[in-house]
């Protein structure tokens, strides 16, 4: 039973991700039609989190994979277990015998490692499927991908078509670092997920701080959008304000100031480049006029 998109929003939440009517709304269609959901956006904007955030909601396992370039079947499909083929060969003694009939037993599901894909399509107990920075892929890889999402299956030539057990809940997020191919955005619904705005940073914060100073949090909130909308090699991601703010806290701050931006402006940024050039703005009374009463 699908739940409606306001109760998947209320879940999430308690889980600790705060999401909005769309992403709700989204969720549910997923599970109504079996359709993966390709996920693009931002690096740091919440895409990963809320696979993990939807699995605690639906109770289910989360299996991920994580794409990287030259991924391939072996690492993410399956592979065989040589050694344990190695050794059962050597088992059956020195007689000479068949090897199209020794190729039968050794090339069967007892000697199959199963990887991400074919874990989450063999499980039997449905799980969410998040696989993780499709964009790192190549093209080749992606082409592995489209049985499993059009039909929820794999063909392996040894053994055969391995059809789903139950079906997985499937997250494909992107960074957009390349445009991914027609036939897998067919097969998926879409979603663009941003930085959150104003006040669902904010209300992200409250729910992390419950007793956040106001002040602070919408100083906070605001001088982290300003430097999003400057040319970094890195903006900061929710994370990385949240790790802002958890110093900020900690340091018992009620109000923000230009040396305290100097001081921890590199907790929300990792590039030597990008400190500098922020550090440089926050010199700029003009650059921080009108978010901050400084």
């Amino acid at each position: 039973m699908v739940n409606g998109w306001d109760e998947i929003k209320l879940g999430l939440k308690q889980q600790g991700y705060i999401a909005d009517d769309n992403t709700a709304m989204l969720l549910r269609i997923s599970m109504l039609l079996n359709k993966p959901i390709l996920i693009e956006g931002p690096a740091g904007a919440g895409k990963t989190e809320l696979a993990k955030a939807w699995s605690h909601y639906l109770d289910r396992r989360l299996i991920r994979l994580q794409c990287y370039e030259g991924i391939d079947e072996t690492k993410a499909l399956y592979d065989w277990n040589y050694q344990k083929q190695l050794l059962y060969i050597q088992s059956q003694g020195t007689d000479r015998q068949d090897w199209a009939g020794m190729s039968q037993n050794i090339y069967t599901r007892e000697f199959l490692l199963a990887r991400p894909l074919l874990e989450a399509i063999s499980s039997t107990a449905a799980a969410v499927l998040l696989i993780d920075e499709i964009d790192k892929s190549d093209e080749e890889f992606e082409s592995f991908l489209l049985e499993i999402l059009s039909d929820w299956q794999i063909s392996i030539p040894e053994t055969g078509t391995v059809t789903a057990a139950s079906i997985p809940s499937v997250i494909l997020t992107s960074n957009n670092t390349r445009r991914l191919s027609h036939a897998l955005r067919r097969r998926c619904l879409y979603l663009y997920l941003d930085y959150p705005h104003e006040q669902r940073e904010l209300e992200i914060l409250k729910m992390y701080f419950p007793v956040l100073n106001d002040d602070l949090g919408k100083q906070a909130v605001a001088f982290v959008r300003r430097v999003r909308l400057e040319k970094l090699k890195k903006h900061p991601s929710i994370s990385e304000v949240i790790d802002w703010v958890t110093v900020l806290d900690h340091m018992g701050v009620r109000e923000l100031s230009p040396d305290l931006l100097v001081n921890t402006v590199n907790i929300l940024l990792k590039y030597r480049e990008d400190c500098l050039a922020i550090t440089e703005k926050i010199g700029q009374k003009d650059w921080l006029r009108g978010i901050f009463n400084l």
